[in-house]
């Protein structure tokens, strides 16, 4: 018996330090089941194959999974951008049950000049690449907004707030702390903030931040917590080891930017897409008055 009862601590000893030395690669696999409706849509044909060439860097499927993302909810993607990459995941996912909403800046809000032709571009572009497909996604729903002062729809709307890779570009234009309050305006209590960011080494400073595209996690979780935001997970599934973050010409070195001399190309696809962090964020819900009037 004594024999039995130890070599059963050894077997459960062993299984137990083999889940705890596996525990990074499950966090990074995603702990939860995928919503067979997400993988369908992230497997639809119509999605543009060059887009769907990134999944092996941007990890869709794990990625909104972690978001806790579901088809009946009210979803907001902040500047998809003319390609639409994860638009064209997002709006087929919620179109039946829930509401898909591109948050794009407004043009009209912006001086004459390249910055207005350019958000101009990708306004004209998005639309003509989901007009293309009606049957998936006619009921997106376009949010037009300023800049200078950003907002997502009706307050305490939407169910989640999502921003994949821009958060560096608002930090570079001053305007970062003006969206993350906007965020938090958008969003019900108990709302997620899923944020997606290009990731700098722990104690990079604010001015290689700008140049690199690369921020902290430091910088962008004081950013939310300042809005009003409690973080509430981390994942790795992102994460690119292979990145070192500190390139000639930035995070726009690496594909898909590719921002390089043609003789360096090899180099570079071989280190893929850059290290990200993924993070996300509650709006906390709102307590309930110890003092309630009477009526």
């Amino acid at each position: 018996m004594l024999r039995i009862a130890l070599l059963t601590s050894a077997l459960l000893f062993a299984t137990g330090a083999a889940l705890a030395a596996d525990a990074p690669a499950r966090q990074a696999r995603g702990a939860e089941a995928v919503d067979a409706a997400l993988a369908r849509a992230i497997a639809g044909d119509w999605r543009d194959p060059r887009n769907s060439a990134r999944d092996v860097y941007r990890h869709p499927a794990e990625t909104l999974t972690f978001f806790g993302v579901r088809a009946d909810q009210n979803v907001v993607e902040i500047t998809p951008g003319g390609g639409g990459w994860y638009a064209e995941i997002l709006a087929p996912y919620l179109r039946d049950k829930g509401r898909y909403g591109a948050a794009m800046v407004d043009p009209a809000a912006l001086p004459e000049g390249r910055g207005r032709d350019y958000q101009q571009t990708s306004l004209d572009d998005l639309k003509a690449r989901l007009a293309a497909h009606p049957s998936r996604f006619d009921k997106t729903a376009f949010v037009l907004f300023d800049p200078k002062q950003p907002r997502f729809g009706e307050a305490g709307g939407a169910d989640a707030v999502l921003t994949f890779r821009n958060v560096h570009n608002w930090v570079s234009a001053g305007t970062a702390d003006g969206y993350f309050g906007a965020f938090f305006e958008a969003l019900k209590p108990g709302g997620v903030l899923g944020v997606v960011e290009h990731r700098a080494k722990p104690g990079t400073d604010m001015d290689t931040m700008k140049k690199s595209g690369y921020l902290t996690e430091a910088l962008v979780i004081e950013l939310a917590t300042k809005a009003g935001f409690v973080l509430d997970a981390r994942s790795e599934v992102n994460a690119n080891p292979k990145d070192t973050a500190d390139h000639p010409n930035g995070v726009w070195t690496l594909p898909p930017g590719n921002r390089h001399d043609a003789e360096d190309a090899q180099k570079y696809r071989a280190i893929g897409e850059s290290d990200r962090m993924t993070l996300r964020f509650v709006k906390p819900a709102a307590k309930a008055d110890p003092y309630p009037v009477e009526r």
